[in-house]
């Protein structure tokens, strides 16, 4: 009997090649590879859903470098923000636990606090 022989276009060159019609119907991964395989992930305990925890803020007077506030929630600072002139008179910083370290927050996430002040005394 015959073979059959087909062009085969999956090479990594700029050509094909022909091979036989059996080489091309072989499915890829049929033959193992000897010592090689995947090993099936160890299934990860289940660790209790706790809630993070509440961020915790310090607010800084530039000029005179005294911390306003230190340790207090998103609540407290926004309360010492109302009695600050500008925005750019206080540094606001946040505690990264992961780092153990005082983060300043960027301008933008300092706006945020800024925006919210006054929203206290609103009704709702």
């Amino acid at each position: 009997m015959a073979k059959t022989w087909v062009l085969d276009t999956q090479t990594k060159g700029t050509g094909a090649h022909v091979v036989p019609l059996e080489d091309v119907l072989r499915k890829p991964g049929s033959e193992p590879v000897p010592g090689f395989g995947f090993r099936r992930p160890e299934p990860r305990p289940d660790a209790p859903a706790q809630p993070p925890e509440a961020h915790r803020f310090k607010v800084v007077d530039l000029m005179t470098r005294e911390a306003l506030a230190e340790g207090v929630d998103a609540r407290t600072a926004v309360a010492v923000l109302e009695q600050v002139r500008s925005i750019v008179d206080v540094s606001i910083f946040v505690w990264e636990p992961n780092t153990e370290r005082w983060r300043m927050l960027t301008f933008g996430e300092s706006r945020l606090l800024w925006e919210n002040r006054g929203r206290s005394a609103e009704p709702g």
